[in-house]
This record gives structure tokens, C-alpha cells and sequence, in this order.
């Protein structure tokens, strides 16, 4: 009960942070998402035991560079794909069978763009047409929630079939499939709601988020398995680290970008 209560306590203070951060301007959600992304990469040099600070600088550089100075769609479509590609990468890490010891190249340039490419691009989300469209941000935010939280009621209400035993048992089909099914659901709420984009482009939006979500949720079960530990940190009580409630969203993020940008291409 008391564990229960802790993982209440601190779930409610991590989605009053967001949402005050959201609503209060963009700069307060720039620079909540900037820290977000440090102890992100803190937690994932510790999982990987990549030395030296020299990460950190090249995140804050790319990050102040990306969100506040660049601007051609040509330069940000280039750090797009490369991120697209290092975690098309990972998903290779992923299936194979090996557990792969990176060199000290290969982790700082996953960390870089795994994490520090995947916050940069939850950033940049909300941005359209130059205006800050907080109920886009918040509607994603939304699906992921509603995703999580169906995906482990439903998963330990009917869970029988494992999702990925070798680095995550406790997660089910079933509960993949029901945490997807109320995604839906509330993509097409949204969608009647939130008018930049349709209820259809919602749902398509809310399909690949949470497939793509669970996918980066299991890479970094990888690194911890590989790691030997059960939690990435300890900054959210009853959650983990940081990068445990955020796996599955800068994971999804460079690919959620995409889609969002052919929507507003082909509509």
C-alpha cells in the first residue's frame, strides 16, 4: 500500500510539472525538457558506463543550436534522419540475440541522439507554424499516459502471453494490445477536440506512438538487463530514474515528428 502511495504521490508531482511547464510558455517547456534530457543522459552514461562529461556539452549544444538558432527544415531534416537512423540501429541491438559491448564512440553517439535527439524532438512537437500548440504536446503526452497505464491494468488482469521475455517478462501481449486499444480511444477524443489535426490523423499518430513507445520502453530494458540493474536511477520515487518515464516518449518522438510533418505535407 504504501509503495502504491508513493508511485501516486510522485506520478501526480511528475504531470502538475508537465502540465505548469506546458501552459506557463514555451521557454518554461523548453527548459524543463533541456533538464529532463541531462538527467536522461546522466542515467544512460551510468547503464553504459560511458566516462567523461563531454556528452552533456555536446547535448546542450545541439539542443540550444536546434531550438533556438536553426531554422532551415533542410539542417533539422538532417539531424532527423540521424536520429531515425541511430534508433533504427537500436532496434537491431534489440533483436539480436548478443549482448553487444558498445566501444566509447558508439555509446556517445547513441546517448546523443537516442537521448539527447529524442528530447530535442519532443521540443520542437509543438511548434507549428510559428505558434506553440500546447494541446498538441498535451495530446501526445495523453496517449502515452493512457497507454501505460491500460497497458499494465490490463496486462495484470489478463496477461498470459509474454511480450519479450529475454528482456522484459513482466510486460504481456495482452497488455500491449489493451494499453493500444484505449490509445485509440483517447486519440479519437482528442482528435474531436484538438483541431490541428484530424480525429483519423490522431489515431494514426496514437498507432505509432505506442509501437514505437514499447519498442524504445524495451531497448532500455535491454541496457539496464545488460546493466544488472532493476531501475536506470532513483529520481521519482516508486518510478525510477528519469529515463524510465521517458524511454518510450524520446524514443517515439524524432518518429512521431515525421509523421506529423507528412500530415501537414499531404493535408
Amino acid at each position: 500500500m504504501r509503495e502504491i502511495l508513493r508511485r501516486a504521490v510522485t506520478g501526480i508531482v511528475y504531470v502538475f510539472l508537465l502540465l505548469s511547464a506546458v501552459f506557463l510558455n514555451s521557454d518554461a517547456f523548453d527548459f524543463l525538457f533541456m533538464v529532463f534530457g541531462l538527467a536522461c543522459l546522466y542515467e544512460y552514461k551510468r547503464l553504459v558506463h560511458l566516462s567523461g562529461y563531454y556528452i552533456f556539452i555536446a547535448y546542450l549544444g545541439l539542443w540550444w543550436a536546434f531550438i533556438y538558432l536553426i531554422h532551415d527544415q533542410i539542417i533539422i531534416n538532417a539531424l532527423m534522419y540521424i536520429t531515425l537512423a541511430v534508433d533504427i540501429a537500436l532496434l537491431v541491438y534489440l533483436f539480436s540475440k548478443k549482448e553487444r559491448l558498445f566501444n566509447y564512440t558508439q555509446k556517445f553517439i547513441i546517448g546523443l541522439f537516442y537521448v539527447g535527439g529524442g528530447c530535442i524532438f519532443l521540443t520542437m512537437i509543438p511548434y507549428k507554424d510559428n505558434d506553440f500548440a500546447k494541446l498538441l504536446i498535451m495530446g501526445i503526452f495523453v496517449l502515452v499516459w493512457v497507454n501505460d497505464s491500460f497497458a499494465y491494468l490490463v496486462g495484470r488482469s489478463f496477461g498470459r502471453t509474454k511480450l519479450f521475455k529475454a528482456v522484459s517478462p513482466k510486460k504481456t501481449v495482452e497488455g500491449a494490445i489493451g494499453g493500444l486499444i484505449f490509445a485509440l480511444v483517447a486519440a479519437y477524443i482528442i482528435g474531436r477536440f484538438e483541431p490541428i489535426i484530424s480525429p483519423i490523423q490522431w489515431m494514426i499518430l496514437a498507432i505509432a506512438i505506442v509501437i514505437i513507445g514499447n519498442l524504445g520502453d524495451l531497448i532500455e530494458s535491454k541496457f539496464k538487463r545488460a546493466a544488472g540493474v532493476k531501475d536506470s536511477g532513483a529520481i521519482l520515487p516508486g518510478h525510477g530514474g528519469m529515463l524510465d518515464r521517458l524511454d518510450s516518449l524520446i524514443f517515439a518522438a524524432p518518429f512521431a515528428y515525421l509523421i506529423l510533418n507528412i500530415f501537414t505535407h499531404v493535408s
